[in-house]
C-alpha cells in the first residue's frame, strides 16, 4: 500500500512564518492542501505572504504571535482555534541567532537566544499540549532543531546551546505527552543555502565549511520538504522523540 502524506484539509501553525525557514515550510504545507496558521511578530509581513498564498488558492491566514510571552501564545492558539479549528500539527520554528565570540557575547544576547528559541518551544508547546490533552485531537509537535545541537561549532555558543536543548526536550516531551496522543519530533537541519547566507558561502570561510560536508554541497530548501511532511503526516505515525537530521552526512564527517 502506498504511502500517502494525507495533510489535505488538516491545520497546521508555523511559528516564525514570516521569513527564511518559516516561510518555506507555510509554503510547503499550503501546497499539500493544509490550512496554514502563520504566526510571527511582524504582522504586516506576514498578512502579506498569507493573502499571496491565498491569491494562489491555497488557505492560510496570518496571526500575530510572540513565543517568548505567555499571553500571546495563549491568544494567538484561541484566535487559531477559532478560524481554524485545533491545530492537528504545530511547527515551532520560530529562532533567533547571534554570532560571535564567547568573551564578545553579551548577556543581553545571550538571554534573548534561550528566550526565543528554547524557552519558546517549552512555553508553545506546554499552552498547545493543554489545549488537546482533553480533546478527541491527536497532537503532533514539530521543533526545529539544528545538527548545531549535536555537533558544535565556534562562535554559535547560545544558538548551539538552545538547539541541544530543544533536542532533549523533544525526547521528554514525547515521553510525557504520549499519554494524551501527541506526538514530538524534532527536524534537525544542517547548513542550507538561503538568501541569508548565499554571500557568506561564496567566501572562502564558506568555501571550506562546503568542504567539510560529504557530499560537498549546501542542502536546498526544498530538500527539507520530504522529511517536513513525513513528520507531520500519518507517515510517521509510530514515531515520536526522534530527531531527524537532514545534513548531507555532516553529523558523520571525520573531525
Amino acid at each position: 500500500m502506498p504511502f500517502d502524506f494525507e495533510l489535505t484539509g488538516k491545520t497546521v501553525l508555523v511559528t516564525g512564518a514570516f521569513s527564511g525557514l518559516g516561510l518555506h515550510f507555510s509554503k510547503t504545507l499550503a501546497a499539500q492542501g493544509c490550512q496554514v496558521a502563520m504566526c510571527g511578530r511582524r504582522i504586516a509581513l506576514g498578512t502579506g505572504h498569507a493573502s499571496a498564498l491565498c491569491e494562489e488558492g491555497y488557505t492560510a491566514q496570518a496571526f500575530e504571535l510572540d513565543v517568548t510571552g505567555t499571553d500571546s501564545i495563549a491568544r494567538c492558539l484561541q484566535e487559531v482555534n477559532e478560524r481554524f479549528g485545533p491545530p492537528a500539527v504545530l511547527v515551532n520554528n520560530a529562532g533567533v541567532a547571534h554570532h560571535s565570540p564567547v568573551l564578545a557575547a553579551t548577556d543581553e544576547s545571550w538571554n534573548q537566544t534561550l528566550e526565543v528559541n528554547l524557552n519558546g518551544v517549552w512555553k508553545m508547546t506546554r499552552a498547545y499540549a493543554t489545549m488537546l490533552k482533553d480533546s478527541e485531537v491527536a497532537g503532533n509537535v514539530i521543533n526545529i532543531a539544528s545538527i548545531l545541537g549535536l555537533r558544535v561549532a565556534q562562535q554559535v555558543t547560545a544558538y548551539a546551546v538552545c538547539k541541544a536543548g530543544v533536542i532533549q526536550l523533544t525526547k521528554a516531551l514525547a515521553l510525557e505527552l504520549a499519554r494524551y496522543r501527541i506526538r514530538v519530533n524534532a527536524l534537525a537541519p544542517g547548513y542550507f543555502e538561503t538568501d541569508l547566507n548565499r554571500d557568506f558561502f561564496e567566501t572562502d570561510a564558506g568555501a571550506q565549511l562546503i568542504k567539510r560536508i560529504p557530499m560537498r554541497r549546501l542542502g536546498a530548501l526544498s530538500e527539507l520538504d520530504g522529511p517536513l511532511l513525513m513528520l507531520a503526516s500519518s507517515c510517521s505515525s509510530f514515531m515520536t522523540g526522534s530527531v531527524v537530521a537532514v545534513d548531507g552526512g555532516h553529523l558523520v564527517s571525520s573531525l
